[in-house]
């Protein structure tokens, strides 16, 4: 009953399944680890101090950023520059801009400091002149999946969709550190911009997008069992029917509905009674057994005359 699974159609069938099984396992299983991996790094980020207990320390101390040393306080010694604009950045709630103010630092290079938020349509206020010395919280370079990002292109000049030095190495002469710093204090008439934590150190929405593609791939596997098992039974089932004469195996017609030659279409002749139904719905009664159809009439016996009487 089960020999149609070693036929060509099936073997490619059951080759798909036994691949893609194991393969949706791997994937939730990678997925799954994913999850578990920011989940421990969420709690070892709780039970180490917050980087503001750290201390402050000299920027180039602090380089490069990583999980470690993000939202650590660096310090920074230079004279402002250029400044920018970045659009369409959430502070409490509200929309507005960052204040981004290059600082050239003794090094020669130059370093993004953001120096508050403000909402839209206000002026920014001018950065202090002369050599400064800042202190705020060291912050990764952005990139395109960083929410509130622009990389489309299209800003109005004096604005900067993403804070990073890709996107400044083109804009000014300086070179620039990969990283930024957001003031501890915002200058007058500004909101400070909060730190944002590492990325994969918390519990964020990326980390319960790998718990539910986790299920995805899992539910996916099962699914591909459920339906190779059904398609077997369903297969199984045929041949049961075939072998017991249930289902027609072929698509020729039987010789109990084949409509006799010289007969007209509409009429089905019953295999046990020799009735026929006709199509205009008349029933006519046949002979059991026909006489050929090369038999003349000429050949059929005669009945003898009568005789007649002798006069």
């Amino acid at each position: 009953m089960y020999r149609f699974l070693l036929t060509p159609r099936w073997w490619g069938i059951n080759a798909f399944v036994a691949l893609a099984i194991p393969f949706c396992i791997f994937m939730g299983s990678w997925q799954l680890g994913r999850f578990e991996d920011r989940v421990d790094s969420h709690q070892e980020a709780k039970r180490e101090p917050s980087p503001g207990e750290l201390g402050t320390a000299p920027l180039d101390e602090l380089l490069p950023v990583d999980k470690k040393t993000s939202g650590r306080l660096a310090t920074a010694t230079g004279s402002y520059g250029q400044q920018f604009l970045v659009p369409d950045r959430t502070v409490d709630g509200k929309r507005g801009n960052y204040v981004l103010t290059l600082l050239r630092t003794e090094g020669g290079r130059a370093l993004p400091v953001v120096r508050g938020w403000l909402p839209p349509g206000q002026t920014p206020p001018a950065a202090p002149t002369g050599e400064v010395t800042v202190t705020g919280a060291l912050q990764s370079s952005e990139h395109a999946g960083t929410d509130g990002v622009h990389t489309a292109g299209g800003l109005p000049s004096g604005q900067l969709g993403m804070i990073s030095a890709a996107a400044l190495v083109n804009l000014v002469p300086d070179e620039v550190y990969d990283g930024w710093v957001t003031l501890s204090t915002a200058d007058s008439g500004m909101t400070a911009v909060p730190p944002a934590a590492p990325e994969g150190s918390g519990l964020d929405l990326k980390a319960f997008q790998n718990l539910g593609y986790t299920g995805e791939w899992f539910a996916f596997s099962a699914f591909l069992l459920f339906m190779w098992f059904r398609l077997v039974r369903r297969e199984a089932e045929e041949a049961r029917d075939q072998a017991l004469g249930l289902r027609s195996t072929g698509s020729a017609e039987s010789p109990q509905t084949r409509p006799e030659a010289g007969e007209p279409q509409g009429a089905m002749a019953a295999p046990e009674t020799g009735k026929a139904v006709a199509a205009g719905g008349r029933t006519e009664v046949e002979a059991a057994v026909r006489a050929p159809a090369s038999t003349n009439a000429s050949s059929l016996p005669t009945r003898p005359e009568p005789e007649t009487g002798k006069g």
